[in-house]
């Protein structure tokens, strides 16, 4: 059993004892403790939080738990049901809640779940907040409501039609385009909520052709749900047999968005920010901001629209604060992320469908031909197994001297540029391993790279 407590939430696995997995205690003491700080930091003069969920078979005893802590604290919750996270990021807006509370484990295997937090903005708790929540939850000084005092739960179920009227809305996006040029689409929602919201968006847009795939939201996941390339070889084929002009894959919570070219080839996870950002980029320049572990693509589209490419530590709110000290107009992570503040702080795999679609029909070039276009590189992905009395910071500290004539960054972990390559060294918060990305121009390239960087700690661990 897991029970992990970082930036990203309160994440774990369904079941086991107490405080070694995300049980019914775990629930109630986090919930109780996320509604302590929003009590105590809100702006508001309501005491209203959202709650939305993905379609996890553990999802309604989830919500069960948390909507009743949060009436036990006082607030009234709105339940918008089975919802994305940028829906329910959308929804605190639209009620002018105090908070919200997305209960989806993203794209973690079916017995995981997790709260997610929200502000009154609809955006993340930063790292300093989360913090605070933890240390509530560990104090457990928590003070329920009177009975005269209890909160009331209310149903609405409209958030995601205003989703999908709000991306519609966006001047960027043009339905008309779309609607004419007849595409095929074929989509694999993994069984979630995406199932759902991604083909009435598509409709919406004027697609008519919709081949759908792993589309009702039973929470019985059709495969391992992180949307890369092995666990997508059903869609693949199923864009190749069908001869779609594209496929679009979403994990359950439907923040990141995986694309599949026509012939049934993979696009690449982190091409879908990079064609989102050129098209945008192609209107209205600007700057853009991905995570250092995010594809130098983005950076080389950026800077041949005369904007400046920003890079941020891992993690969405890092990106988010980072594109609000830029004034980015786009940005997002490597993993499918796309983060459009002209809708909102929150990466939305809605939009960028929209986006995508948008730049699909008025380019008059098929998904391979487009991908043809960009820079090309390819990313690496490995890590290294320490020890756990060996000092991983102390590692890194000398990779970083090791390569002082190199640009280096450090703000998370340590990232080494080089005039046609990097790697990315980041230490793990729960294990004693160092994860390794490195990115060149070839997979051969990135996995030599990897490779000797690997070889010099091992011989700094001896």
């Amino acid at each position: 059993m897991s029970l992990i407590k970082s930036i990203s939430g309160i994440r774990g696995t369904i079941g086991g004892p107490a405080g070694d997995g995300l049980t019914p205690l775990d629930i109630v003491k986090f919930t109780a403790a996320y509604a302590k700080f929003i009590a105590a930091t809100t702006t508001k003069t309501n005491k209203t939080i959202v709650v939305g969920r993905d379609a996890r078979l553990s999802g309604n005893m989830v919500r069960d738990l948390v909507t009743g802590t949060l009436t036990g604290m006082g607030f009234d919750v709105i339940d918008i049901g089975l919802a994305s996270t940028p829906t329910t990021e959308l929804a605190v807006t639209g009620e002018n809640a105090c908070g919200g509370l997305i209960l989806t484990a993203s794209h973690n295997p079916i017995q995981w779940n997790a709260l997610k937090l929200l502000n009154e903005k609809g955006e993340f708790l930063n790292a300093e907040e989360g913090a605070q929540v933890l240390r509530f939850a560990e104090e457990e000084d928590f003070s329920f409501a009177t009975v005269h005092e209890l909160g009331h739960v209310f149903i609405n179920t409209t958030y995601v039609r205003r989703h999908i009227e709000q991306v519609l809305a966006l001047p960027i996006v043009d339905a008309d385009a779309i609607a004419k040029a007849g595409f095929t689409v074929a989509v694999d929602a993994v069984n979630s909520v995406g199932g759902t919201i991604v083909p009435e968006l598509l409709k919406a847009l004027g697609v008519k052709n919709i081949i759908e795939m792993n589309c009702e939201a039973t929470g019985h996941f059709a495969h391992t749900p992180e949307p890369i390339p092995e666990n997508l070889t059903g869609i693949a084929e199923l864009v190749r047999d069908s001869k779609a002009n594209v496929g679009f894959v979403v994990d359950p919570d439907v923040d990141r968005l995986a694309i599949i070219s026509d012939g049934g080839k993979f696009f690449g996870e982190e091409y879908t920010l990079v064609a989102v950002a050129d098209y945008i980029l192609s209107h209205t320049p600007g700057n853009t901001v991905s995570n250092l572990s995010s594809s130098r693509a983005l950076r080389d589209v950026t800077a041949a629209h005369g904007g400046q490419y920003n890079a941020a530590a891992v993690g969405e709110v890092n990106v988010t604060t980072k594109m609000k000290e830029t004034g980015a107009i786009i940005g997002g992570e490597g993993n499918g992320g796309v983060i459009y503040p002209a809708l909102h702080y929150g990466r939305d795999a809605m939009v960028g469908i929209a986006i995508f679609l948008t730049l699909l029909a008025k380019s008059g070039k098929t998904v391979s031909e487009l991908r043809a276009t960009y820079p090309s590189y390819d990313i690496y992905k490995t890590k290294i197994q320490l020890t756990p009395e060996i000092d991983v910071d102390a590692i890194l500290a000398e990779m970083k001297n090791k390569f002082a004539n190199e640009k280096i960054t450090d703000i998370d972990g340590v990232k080494i540029d080089f005039s046609d390559s990097w790697v990315h060294l980041r230490k793990s918060n729960t294990e004693p391993i160092i994860r390794i990305y490195s990115e060149a121009h070839s997979m051969d390239e990135a996995k030599k790279l990897a490779d000797s960087i690997k070889a010099i700690i091992n011989e700094l661990t001896k």
